[in-house]
């Protein structure tokens, strides 16, 4: 698949990224000092999700139970899910390094710094991840914006 010219096509290097062009942008984490496999390892794409979607469900549950009991309706229960997984996940991520979720998938948050993410940086995080959009753009150590606005990475166990 050359142009003839002895290169890649360009269709190649813009869908395959740098590393299809040649370039070598290093393990994830390997930048910011983190090993490339094990303990302390920037955690893949799949964990942090199923992690995700392992504190969404539970936010979900508290909220449903909460609705019956207080007669919320439909979009009381929406909005109260989000309200409920910002808030666990604020106070978790603060206080120990993991939400349910991601203790259940092997992954926890770090800081940069080595130095516990506490109650600032983990409101930072958490603010901007229940924006969605920021958590969604990530970089090559695959860090969220949510995650390099609070000088935070999530690894390995």
């Amino acid at each position: 698949m050359s142009s003839g010219k002895g290169g890649p096509r360009w269709t190649q290097t813009w869908l395959g990224g740098a590393p299809s062009d040649g370039v070598d942008l290093g393990k994830p984490g390997e930048r910011i000092g983190f090993p490339e496999s094990g303990s302390g390892a920037v955690a893949s794409y799949p964990r942090r999700l199923v992690a995700l979607f392992v504190d969404w469900g539970l936010s979900m549950l508290v909220a449903s139970l909460l609705a019956r009991s207080l007669g919320w309706n439909p979009a009381e229960r929406s909005m109260w899910t989000l309200v409920i997984f910002a808030i666990q996940a604020w106070l978790l991520t603060a206080f120990i390094g993991v939400t349910i979720g991601k203790r259940l998938c092997g992954i926890r948050v770090a800081r940069l710094d080595g130095r516990p993410v506490g109650l600032v940086w983990a409101l930072a995080r958490t603010l901007l991840l229940v924006l969605v959009v920021p958590a969604l753009i990530w970089d090559r150590d695959y860090r969220g914006l949510h995650d390099r606005a609070s000088n935070t990475a999530v690894v390995n166990i």
